[in-house]
């Protein structure tokens, strides 16, 4: 039995039945191998074994009352997986498919997403079982508060930075903030994506979504490509969806599909981004109603997809952005877009596409950019936003979108240089894992056993 799979056995026993959690694991550390060859002092200090266990797991539970008047009880988590290059970053989900092993997989990825920044930042998650959906914004202030009356006591400016995920937009993160606020007695950047009024970032909405983008372009550039005049399609109709859809018109592409979980719409004349961001943000609508604006695009319920597939992965097209949520994107999902003429897949949502999908997106050499790299933009602006916050300034959307600019081009020459030292030099994947991962271990090497 080799060293990486005594690893697993040790995980699947100490921690059952959290699948997504071992998905991310295996595709980090089974990309390691070639550094674990070329350098031993990590298995002599055992940072597999350290990294796969979080610091801290926090667990608890969240009574709050409805608008009837009935008592609710939700699970809450937060996750604090490393701290080595400094305080816990990562969001707070609200969605009923919440639990250990999604928040730990989201939390396992977040260390090497947030290294690979060159942010002085850790890695964390958290999150609760909790649907915004359908809830009343009362509801949703009550839920919040009560879950902040537990997590405040974990977290802080230099301890634990939370921030927003699916289901945790700028209302969650105002009711949290508050609440925060009122128990800890202070006024601090303990949240991120707060605000214009009160301590928030300007472009950390479009964050993600742009560096999305951005890492698209630079992986592009590399191939002496561009997307200008180019037919994309985006799954999701979210934060990051939206603002993908947005930096796509920026750069000339034209982005033709959206989703939610009932159903996507294709538009050959491209997406109107006016009409979605009524439709989801102001309105909270489902994305059938768009093509009553819009007769002439085409609407697709989920009821009508191929059976195990999702529709959006079958519209040709020049690249591809997964944006929705996680395992969105399978094999059969893979080889139809491949068949359809996609040259490239960036990835706005974590972990979107299978492991076996992304076994064939490396095998055909395709610019693939896995999620920890490509959709690294909004944390990193989570970071930006730290920063003004600690400096008590402002700076202008433009100096945050071109700090986002560079920061992604960044990430895209470590993962592509490594990748290529290790002799894969179309693999980012191989090399923004090692990347990230090398620059954690060596920081907890350097800081002892803790």
């Amino acid at each position: 039995m080799s060293y990486l799979e005594e690893v697993f056995n040790y995980l699947k026993r100490t921690s059952p039945a959290q699948t997504e959690f071992y998905q991310a694991a295996e595709e980090v550390l089974y990309s390691l191998q070639p550094l674990l060859d070329k350098y031993p002092k990590y298995r002599k200090h055992k940072i597999i074994e350290r990294i796969v266990e979080p610091e801290r797991q926090i667990m608890f539970r969240v009574n709050w009352v409805d608008d009837n008047g009935e008592i609710q009880v939700n699970k809450g988590y937060r996750i604090e997986f490393n701290s080595a290059l400094g305080p816990y970053k990562g969001g707070l989900r609200f969605h009923p498919s919440v639990n250990a092993g999604v928040i730990k997989f989201l939390g396992f990825e977040q260390i090497f997403k947030n290294a690979l920044t060159g942010l002085q930042i850790g890695g964390g998650k958290g999150g609760s079982d909790f649907n915004p959906k359908g809830r009343s914004d009362n509801e949703v202030m009550r839920f919040c508060q009560a879950f902040m009356s537990e997590l405040f006591r974990h977290i802080g400016a230099n301890t634990d930075v939370p921030a927003g995920d699916i289901g945790v937009g700028a209302r969650e993160i105002g009711y949290m903030f508050g609440m925060y606020k009122k128990l800890a007695n202070k006024y601090e950047g303990v949240l991120t994506g707060k605000s214009l009024k009160w301590g928030g970032s300007l472009a950390r909405t479009e964050a993600t979504g742009y560096g999305c983008v951005y890492f698209a372009k630079y992986m592009l550039a590399a191939r002496g490509e561009t997307l200008e005049g180019k037919k994309c399609i985006v799954s999701g109709s979210g934060n990051v969806a939206i603002y993908t859809i947005e930096k796509l018109y920026h750069l000339g592409a034209l982005p033709i599909t959206c989703s939610d979980s009932r159903g996507m719409i294709i538009d050959e004349q491209g997406i109107d981004l006016l009409l979605l961001k009524d439709l989801k943000e102001k309105q909270r609508a489902s994305l059938s109603e768009y093509v009553k604006h819009k007769p002439m695009a085409k609407y697709i319920p989920v009821e009508e997809y191929p059976e195990g597939r999702n529709a959006v992965w079958s519209v040709p097209c020049f690249a591809a952005f997964p944006s929705a949520t996680q395992n969105e994107l399978n094999l059969e999902d893979a080889k139809a877009l491949l068949e359809n003429g996609c040259k490239c897949v960036s990835e706005g949502a974590n972990m979107p596409s299978t492991a076996q999908a992304v076994d064939l997106f490396i095998e055909t050499k395709i610019a693939y950019g896995p999620g920890k790299a490509a959709n690294a933009g909004g944390v990193s602006t989570s970071q930006l936003e730290m920063a003004q916050n600690a400096s008590m300034l402002s700076w202008t959307f433009e100096e945050v979108d071109a700090k986002l600019d560079q920061i992604m081009k960044n990430i895209f020459e470590s993962a592509s240089s490594t990748a290529a030292e290790f002799g894969q030099p179309t693999n980012l994947v191989l090399g923004a894992n090692i990347a990230g991962f090398k620059k954690v271990a060596d920081a907890m090497i350097e800081q002892g056993l803790v």
